[in-house]
């Protein structure tokens, strides 16, 4: 089935794709005289997300779309996710959470994967200690990702792989930038080249945002994104196919690739 999200859920969907970005593009429209506090940021993005999170539920319940089924689906890659991340994180950047966001939101459509995005680094986060400031942006960050997945054209057997792998490759540079971006203004002092300006021109801090990701991220993003591409062209179409034969099963009803 094909089903799109409903009124409801692109409403939702619409807003807290608009105030996530704002929430991590904040740094380069923010006036001379703020406050800078990166922990008082946290917790207005987690006020966003969480009713954002419980109003897409109710109105997918509400409308059969999300069943109990598909919220054990949601829950099984969830865990999956999470239990994949201690295997190479903070490694070289080497990262398997991609995989399941990206091999999800492709197979059960983009509501799934926006709501799989938030809950896999969620539980991730809760297993290995990484809850902190900069967990909120991780979890809007990953719900692009995954949601992003699911509006992807259609495409069958490798040419889909090839089209995964690229896609994995660009956000696993965009996921780190977006993060970056939101936490660069209190990760140096106000003396370097590199540091945050309040109230500078925004290409004046873009380009030292630019130099920035460069110096400290570059690495960890090259290696999610080989990691991500070298697990999907390995695992990638058996994993396709055990999805979608789940959800063929489970008659989940938001499945946005054409089943070879």
């Amino acid at each position: 089935m094909n089903a799109r999200p409903d009124l409801t859920s692109t409403a939702m969907l619409t807003l807290a794709g608009a105030a996530g970005l704002l929430a991590f593009v904040w740094p380069l429209i923010v006036a001379p005289a703020a406050t800078l506090d990166g922990n008082s940021q946290a917790p207005f993005v987690f006020a966003l997300l969480l009713p954002v999170m419980l109003g897409i539920v109710v109105s997918e319940l509400s409308r059969g779309t999300i069943d109990v089924k598909s919220l054990a689906m949601l829950g099984v890659l969830s865990a999956l996710g999470a239990l994949s991340r201690p295997l190479g994180a903070g490694t070289a950047g080497i990262e398997f959470i991609f995989v399941p966001l990206i091999l999800g939101g492709r197979v059960f459509g983009p509501t799934f994967g926006f709501l799989l995005g938030s809950t896999t680094l969620f539980t991730s986060a809760v297993l290995t200690g990484g809850v902190g400031p900069w967990l909120p942006y991780q979890l809007l960050a990953a719900s692009f990702v995954s949601l992003g997945a699911g509006l992807l054209p259609r495409a069958t057997g490798w040419a889909e792989i090839a089209l995964l792998s690229c896609y994995g490759t660009v956000t696993a540079f965009l996921y780190g930038a977006l993060v970056d971006l939101a936490m660069w203004p209190f990760s140096l002092g106000m003396a370097t080249d590199l540091s945050y300006v309040a109230g500078a021109p925004m290409l004046e801090n873009l380009h030292r945002f630019a130099l920035f990701n460069l110096a400290t991220s570059m690495a960890w993003n090259l290696g999610r994104a080989f990691t991500t591409v070298l697990t999907l062209c390995v695992v990638g179409r058996p994993l396709l196919r055990i999805l979608r034969r789940a959800n063929r099963r489970g008659t989940f009803a938001e499945c946005t690739a054409t089943v070879p």
